[in-house]
């Protein structure tokens, strides 16, 4: 369950196309369950939009929470959130907090990003520091980045194999992110309390091996092949056993979500 919530946002970095019309509206909320090596469940995670201003300016407030549940939390507990603030109409961020408490290894990082003269102000509020970092232009935090190419994705220019490149700023570094189309597929789900079919599109994200992940290319994302953009299913392939978050409940969508209801 370790990094559960980083891992289900850092694969929703998605594709760098541009697409006609937003994706997501204030009020738009997820809720995923997790399970670990494929029967065990692990926790949940959320994520929700509001819109608001920062400094007078406005914005999209993105919160993002996991924690651990069952018998999982008693060996190892889990309890993380994610903030971001980026303008409504360039999705570009301008606050991005990271507050996490991972079996006892604790984070709580806020950096305050200056897209004009490209730098952030990263504050580790654990050892009190500050320091300035030179970043990539119009960078992405790791929770804006989801949205942002949410309104930006048309597969439509899209191959099978096509690979697409991203910037991301991330605690305190910038962070290349890398990804291939797969293609569509069709997959079964169960939301809001109904088993459906989904039409998905698959992304397999790069990942650093090591410690985490078996390899490169651990981990399957499904999103729906709609206007909404609706992040549905991710596996990871772990170092040790696998990960799988499946979206289970969802409300506020922008646009009508289109399922084929099994009998």
């Amino acid at each position: 369950m370790k990094k559960t919530l980083l891992i289900l946002l850092a694969v929703f970095a998605l594709q760098a196309s541009f697409a006609q019309e937003d994706s997501f509206k204030d009020g738009e909320w997820f809720r995923f369950k997790m399970s670990y090596s494929g029967f065990l469940k692990a926790g949940n995670a959320t994520l929700s939009v509001d819109e608001t201003t920062l400094n007078g300016k406005p914005v999209f407030h993105v919160v993002g929470k996991g924690w651990t549940t069952g018998a999982i939390k008693w060996f190892f507990k889990v309890k993380d959130k994610y903030e971001s603030y980026f303008d409504t109409k360039s999705n570009l961020p301008y606050k991005f907090i990271r507050n996490i408490n991972e079996g006892g290894h604790k984070k709580n990082i806020e950096i305050d990003f200056d897209q004009e003269n490209k730098t952030a102000l990263v504050f580790n509020k654990k050892y009190n520091r500050k320091r300035t970092i030179e970043t990539k232009p119009n960078v992405q935090d790791m929770v804006s980045t989801f949205y942002y190419l949410r309104n930006k994705l048309d597969v439509s220019s899209l191959k099978a194999g096509d690979e697409i490149t991203l910037d991301m700023f991330f605690d305190e570094e910038n962070y290349g992110f890398k990804l291939k189309y797969l293609g569509e597929e069709t997959i079964k789900a169960k939301l809001n309390g109904s088993s459906c079919k989904v039409n998905a599109l698959k992304f397999r994200p790069y990942v650093m091996a090591g410690r985490v992940f078996k390899e490169e290319e651990s981990l399957t994302l499904w999103v729906s092949n709609d206007k909404n953009k609706v992040p549905l299913r991710i596996k990871a392939d772990l170092a040790v056993g696998s990960l799988r978050a499946d979206l289970e409940a969802f409300k506020g969508l922008k646009h009508s979500f289109k399922t084929v209801v099994e009998d």
